[in-house]
This record gives C-alpha cells, structure tokens and sequence, in this order.
C-alpha cells in the first residue's frame, strides 16, 4: 500500500511518499521518498523548480557510432586475447580502441589525449577512464606490448571477425601505396622505416613512411595494410606484398577457393615484367593499365576511329573503347582501349596550361640573352649553350612539352647563345586525335565484358579517395605522428588502419539503408549531435546532485543516420 505523509519538523510540515506492507506480521514502512514542503510540489507541478547549477556538453554522435563499430568488431577482445595483462586499469585493447576512435573523429597527440576523452560519450563506455590513466606514457607503455607480428595477428582477427558478420564482397580489391613525410631527425638511428624518397606531397626533403593498402570495392572497407621503408619503389613492394596477401587472403577465407574469383585492381605504377609473372603463378586476377607510349600502336589510334563502341551504362556515359588481344609481359592478355571525354577535357586544359608557362619561361630567357648580347647586362658569367639547353629541358619536363615546343639554341658571333622556339601545331593536333583522353586497360580476365573491365579499373578511384582523407589535416587519420621508433610506427599504423575501418563500416550501413553520403558530410552531421547533462542542486539529504540528459535537437538526416547505426538515445545502453 501506498500513501501520501505529513511530517511536521520544528513547526513545518513536510510531505513524504511512502509504501507499507506486513513485516513479521506487523504493518510497516518499506520505503520512503521526500517530496519537500508544498510550495515546493506545487512549483514541481507547474514545471518550476531550481534552475540548474550548470550544464556540460558532449560529443555524442561521432563516438557512440565508431565505439559502436569498435564493439562490433571485437577490437578490444580481440586485442587482450594477444595482449594479455593483468586486470589493472585500462586493458591494451582498451586504449588501441581509443587511439583507433580518436584517428577516425578528431586525431590529437597522446598528450592531449584526456582533455579530448573527457569531452566525449566514451566515459559512458569506459568510465575507469581517468586523466592519469590517459597520460601519454601509458599510451606508449601499452603500444610496447604490441610487436610487429602481433600488430599482422591482430589486424587479421579482426578482418576474420568483420568478413564474417558483415559479408564483406571480396571479388574486388583495389591496391595502391602512398607516403606520409615525418619530421624524424636525419641522425635518428631508432627509426629504420623512415628514409627520403620522392614524397607525393612534395616534401622530398624530410624522411618519409611508405604505407601499402589492399581495399575491398564493398565500401572501400581495408583489408590488408602494410608499412615499409619510404625509399622504397612501389613496384619492388607490390611483388612482396603480393605475396604476403595471398597468404592473408587465404588464411581469411579458410581455403585457396576464392583465389580465382578475386580480382586484384591497380596502377600502372606497380607495373613490371617480374609483378606480372607472379599474378600468372599465384593465379590472381587483375585489371590494370599500361602507359600509351609502351603501346604506340593503340595510342595512335585515332579517338575516331571506327573501332571506339559506346556503352549504355549511365556510369560509362561519354566513354567509349574497343578490345585486342596482345603478348604483353610475355603472355597473351586482353587490352581494352577506352577514350573519355571529360578526361580529354580535363588533359587538353593542362596540355594548355602547361604550354603557356613553358612558353612564359622561355621568352624570359631569350629575353635576358638577347639583352646581354646588347650589352644591357653586363654582370656574371657568359652563359654556354650547354647551360641554356639544361635550363630549356627543365622547363620543358611536363608531359608531352618537349614534343609539342621546338627548342633551338645556338651559338652567337659573340659567344653569347641565341635561343629560338615555337609550338609545333601540327604535334598539338596528333596529340588532341590520339593521346588524350585514352586510357588502355590490361586484364587476365578475358571472360568479362568491356564494360565491367572498365568499372572494376574505376573502382581505384576508392582507394586513392582513402588516402586522400587520410592525408586531410581535417578529417584525416595519420597526422600527427610524433613517434620516432620503428615498433610505435607499426602501432600507430595499425590504429589508423582500425580507424580507417571503423569509419568504411559505418558509411556502408548507410549505403545499404539506401543513405548515401561522402566522409566529410558523414563526420559533421555526427558531430554536431551534442548530448548536454544539467546538473541541479543538492537536495537535502541527497549525496548526489541530479542530473538530466538530452540531445541537441536533429535534423532529419541526423535523425536517419542515428536511426540506421542504431545510436539513438534509447538504443544506447550504459
């Protein structure tokens, strides 16, 4: 039974709600509650009461989408059955897991790692999370407990667990290798990764880490990964880590039955007469393409000629190409030649660009000679006509300008050299009728159709929009890196890899509810859910202050994406 009590304390009255019932065989109170005096139920009531004290916001969208693809995934589990330790704090799993959702929603360095955690939902799922517990140096104590080889176990058990449960498609996989500059010292002998090479971002001059990735076409989801020496070609690292995914690729599926029906996708940059030999002995198939003027006889083609065939489907719109059979590499492949016309664009408008500052530094030159020959400049050395042509190659070293500009140096009465140029028109025409806008494909798979050839070479557009995010200093997962041994590379490179996935299994549960949406859109809209916590007074009596926790208010994309990874406020469990 229950009833509504007045209590009366040095002359007020107070209001108690209370539940009776038989305790050995006497009617007694089980349970109370203090409601307060009546001008205080009353306010209650009427939606008044305390204001509250103060308010603190936080993230909530973002994290609670990747640690639920963390918990999906098994990362943590998964990590502490190879990383064991004893149950003291975070576990190694735990803080991989972290530094793994952190790379995916905003990359801090492991110092600033707490004042980001505190920030965000996560205290929900790791509430012996601490300030001390996130200092930097337990970080880099538990990455010491990961090797190399642990590093590949792991990533590899998680894979299993992903294919598994999510079905992951496998028939297609996109390969390609980038580079990230660091600022290691050059007289760091700790780090043996890091070494300079010819960096793709232009920064040639800092020791850099080469990073290979293997990514299902499924929703650009990473399969395998690898870090090696940055002075390395990627043409030498595609023959070993060819090999090393075979044996991932079949210790994955449980057996070499699904070798044939894989195909393999990538660059001409790994292209070798070595590379293609071992694809023939693995038995994998592949898509690639070869440069035009290792096939003149197709690059000639004139892009109207007859043989040229259009597709019907909308996603070849503007394309066209015909198919030949050719010994390439020393065995008889399919090649299929494919003319594009937004990519003719796209080539003819740089072929412009290209020539005009080439044609803008050689006038500067010409006119500097022709003024020293005049006597206007009188200041240093005579130049030499070796000298001027150096100069002259290097500003004709883009693509197709030492055909298109005719360069002639010679040597004046005076010893000073003359330079003419000009640009051979009809060279700019041939090219524009045969070059540009033509790509040729090359294939093992001689079954398939000119089109699905085609998409299956497009698809590598998937991986290089990866690498491109990662690179991003907004939104990417790499930067920055502050380590400087070989073994916290190799973790750092596995964390940003879980990351990486963590975000490609997301964006693909919302692909396939029909919501399509790029990285960037997907980030935001998340991270603008907020989750704010007022916090009220004490009451008397009370040992802990109340709480009352809401979302900011949602869109109705947010509403669906919430509604599709399931990370809605009655979805979530704490």
């Amino acid at each position: 039974m229950e009833r509504l009590e007045v209590k009366t304390i040095h002359g007020k009255q107070y209001y108690y709600y209370s539940k009776w019932g038989w305790k050995d065989k006497k009617c007694r109170r089980i349970w109370q509650k203090y409601l307060g005096k009546i001008e205080d139920i009353v306010k209650a009531v009427e939606g008044g009461g305390p204001p509250p004290v103060y308010a603190d916001v936080f993230h909530w969208g973002l994290p609670c989408a990747l640690w639920k693809e963390v918990v999906r995934a098994k990362v943590v589990e998964i990590v502490d059955a190879l990383c064991p330790k004893r149950k003291q704090g975070l576990s190694t799993g735990q803080y991989l897991s972290i530094a793994a959702v952190n790379r995916a929603m905003q990359p801090k360095s492991k110092r600033s790692m707490w004042g980001w955690f505190s920030q965000t939902a996560l205290l929900r799922f790791l509430p012996e999370a601490s300030k001390n517990a996130l200092e930097s140096q337990r970080f880099w104590d538990h990455m010491d407990r990961v090797n190399a080889d642990t590093a590949i176990k792991i990533w590899q058990r998680i894979l299993e667990q992903v294919v598994r449960c999510e079905s992951i498609d496998l028939s297609s996989i996109s390969y390609d290798g980038t580079n990230f500059y660091t600022f290691i010292d050059t007289f760091n002998v700790r780090c043996s990764i890091a070494k300079r090479g010819k960096n793709k971002q232009g920064r040639s001059n800092l020791r850099q880490v080469s990073y290979a990735l293997f990514c299902s076409s499924d929703g650009h989801v990473p399969l395998y990964y690898d870090v090696y020496d940055g002075n390395r070609n990627d043409a030498k690292e595609f023959s070993e880590i060819l090999k090393r995914f075979q044996d991932f690729l079949i210790e994955l599926c449980n057996g070499p039955c699904v070798l044939p029906k894989t195909t393999v996708v990538f660059d001409k940059g790994n292209n070798s007469k070595t590379n293609f030999a071992l694809l023939d002995s693995l038995q994998i198939g592949f898509v690639g393409s070869v440069k035009l003027d290792g096939h003149k006889d197709l690059a000639q083609i004139s892009n109207n000629d007859s043989r040229f065939q259009s597709y019907t489907l909308k996603r070849l719109e503007g394309t066209k190409g015909f198919r030949v059979q050719k010994e390439v590499y020393g065995k008889l492949r399919t090649l299929v030649v494919t003319y594009n016309q937004n990519l003719y664009d796209a080539q003819w408008l740089t072929v412009q660009n290209d020539i005009a500052k080439a044609v803008e530094k050689l006038a500067s030159l010409r006119r500097r000679l022709e003024d020293r020959a005049a006597g206007l400049i009188k200041q240093g050395k005579n130049p030499t006509k070796t000298s001027v042509e150096t100069q002259c190659k290097n500003f004709l070293k883009r693509q197709h300008m030492k055909r298109l500009i005719k360069v002639t140096v010679m040597e004046g009465p005076d010893s000073i050299p003359r330079l003419s140029y000009e640009v051979d028109a009809e060279a700019l025409q041939e090219l524009s009728e045969t070059y540009l806008g033509k790509n040729i494909l090359i294939t093992n798979r001689h079954e398939w159709d000119d089109a699905s050839i085609i998409c299956a070479y497009r698809s590598q557009y998937m991986i290089e929009a990866v690498f491109k995010e990662m690179k991003d200093r907004c939104t990417g997962s790499w930067w920055p890196l502050h380590h400087w041994t070989d073994s916290k590379i190799r973790v750092h490179a596995l964390y940003c890899t879980i990351a990486l996935l963590l975000r490609a299994l997301a964006i693909r549960r919302l692909r396939q509810a029909g919501l399509s949406l790029c990285m960037s859109r997907f980030l935001s809209e998340l991270d603008r859910v907020r989750e704010v916590v007022n916090i009220y007074p004490k009451k008397r009596g009370q040992k802990k202050a109340r709480q009352q926790s809401v979302l900011t208010k949602t869109s109705e994309l947010q509403d669906k994406i919430l509604k599709i990874l399931a990370i809605r406020k009655e979805d979530m469990a704490f």
